[in-house]
């Protein structure tokens, strides 16, 4: 069933499902696995595979939902062992965060669940395991990860030294959002954010992506992950190829992005520590009659110093040019600057609800310094790291003195 026949088919449904009050369906309940003699049966088999299916995973799913299967059986002997349980209000917390990824409500989460032959339990103890896991490697080593000003330093020096980029190839969508419409591009943006092939997602850019990049399916080519906002830099990095971001808004508007790749390449230049562009605003929007002065501008343009040319005897405030870190930049001017050099242009944001159109152009990259870089955000990246390092470990461990049948 598609997204838009699932969420066209949502109805009403009380949160009271998710007490534990199970019922199994019958057969398909002999063992046919065993970790350290907890079961894993063939029901709980089938389930994670639907469950997997549903969340459009690339694979093998009969083999990702057995590995999976072990690895929480072994998480859960660990987490009984050391009394790590999780309460009601933090599960239903945890429900509610993962379903919101999709721009659902947990009540629709769960029809669309149903509605796909998957039971409330299966997603339940999904979440539940990883929530609980999750809270337990963070509790039993937090003491023992310590992040020193030497780490951030080294890390720092890494990035500003290093001879290659992480790129990413992505698809974008940005669909206007005017206040009479907002609700409904919410709706129609968390649809999208659920697709998992490219060729849903370029069909989606086809119908209702303002960018004139819908042309090709919202199609973007490679990009250095540094031109994008640093507060989007780590969500496009964690994406699997194929996966959606959540809806993203930004002015006027939502933006989405499909991963398609991720590459290492050589880096031409260091990381930029601010960015210098110019907003020059021309009344109409997206009209034909402002879209043609913007060409007009574009032809008459190769600098940003040409801009004040082109504003002479209008009023200042038609033609703004500032210098920002990225992390200061509207998030919308940011993703339209990502895939601009100096002196390239674009036209494809608007401002005042819509009705004034912002020629945008890029005046220069300023190379990194690094006593500005956020400290804060390696120092927590490191840390995560070294938290993941440990639980992969931990697994590892657990797995090895493990009787595994069959």
């Amino acid at each position: 069933m598609s997204l838009r026949g699932v969420a066209a088919g949502i109805i009403s449904c009380s949160l009271a499902i998710i007490a534990p009050s199970w019922g199994l369906a019958q057969g398909a309940m002999t063992p046919v696995i065993t970790v350290n003699e907890r079961a894993i049966t063939q029901f709980e088999l089938s389930e994670r595979r639907r469950l997997l299916e549903f969340f459009n995973t690339a694979g093998d799913l009969d083999r990702i939902a057995r590995e999976q299967l072990i690895e929480d059986r072994l998480k859960e002997q660990e987490l009984d062992r050391f009394n790590r349980d999780i309460s009601e209000q933090e599960l239903q917390a945890a429900l509610q965060e993962f379903a919101g990824r999709g721009g659902l409500s947990l009540s629709e989460f769960v029809n669309a669940l149903q509605q796909n032959n998957i039971q409330v339990r299966t997603f339940v103890e999904y979440v539940s395991t990883g929530s609980r896991w999750r809270d337990f490697i963070r509790a039993r080593f937090n003491r023992e990860v310590t992040v020193s000003e030497s780490d951030v330093e080294r890390a720092l020096a890494r990035a500003g030294s290093a001879t290659t980029q992480i790129e990413v190839l992505l698809s974008e969508i940005i669909i206007p959002a005017p206040p009479e419409r907002a609700a409904r591009v919410r709706e129609v943006a968390g649809q999208i954010a659920q697709l998992r092939t490219f060729s849903e997602f370029e069909n989606a850019a086809r119908q209702v992506s303002a960018l004139p990049s819908r042309e090709n399916g919202g199609r973007l080519g490679w990009l250095p992950i540094e031109n994008y906002p640093p507060q989007l830099q780590q969500v496009l990095l964690d994406l699997r190829p194929g996966e959606v971001t959540e809806p993203i808004d930004i002015s006027d508007g939502v933006a989405l992005f499909q991963k398609r790749g991720q590459r290492e390449a050589p880096r031409p230049a260091r990381a930029p520590a601010s960015l210098e562009y110019a907003t020059y605003f021309i009344p109409g929007g997206q009209s034909e009659a402002a879209q043609r002065t913007a060409a007009d501008v574009r032809n008459q343009v190769d600098t940003c110093d040409d801009l004040y040319g082109v504003a002479q005897d209008q009023p200042a405030e038609v033609l703004q040019r500032v210098t920002l870190p990225p992390a200061d930049i509207p998030s919308d001017v940011a993703l339209e600057l990502a895939r601009l050099d100096a002196g390239e242009v674009s036209y494809n944001l608007t401002r005042n609800n819509g009705q004034t159109l912002v020629f945008l152009m890029l005046c220069a990259r300023n190379s990194i310094d690094t006593s500005q870089a956020n400290r804060d955000a390696v120092r927590s990246q490191i840390r995560s790291q070294r938290l993941n390092a440990l639980s992969e470990a931990l697994l590892e461990d657990l797995r090895a003195s493990a009787v595994i049948r069959p």
